[in-house]
């Protein structure tokens, strides 16, 4: 079998826990970050899991992660 093409923007956004979860990062944090309140930015620096819906095409996109 060849082996599968890897998404490039995808090992970028996710990598994955020992567990198998899908870990990401929260958007809406590069910009504009006047008028978006403390409590808000520092809520978006912590890490998020992907939803389990996404999560079985997430895995696909990054095969050797």
């Amino acid at each position: 079998m060849p082996k599968i093409k890897t998404h490039s923007g995808a090992k970028k956004r996710f990598s994955l826990t020992k567990s198998g979860r899908v870990k990401r990062s929260h958007a809406f944090r590069r910009h504009i970050l006047t008028k978006k309140d403390t409590k808000r930015k520092r809520g978006l620096r912590q890490g998020a899991y992907a939803d389990a819906t996404n999560e079985a095409a997430i895995k696909r996109m990054i095969p050797y992660k």
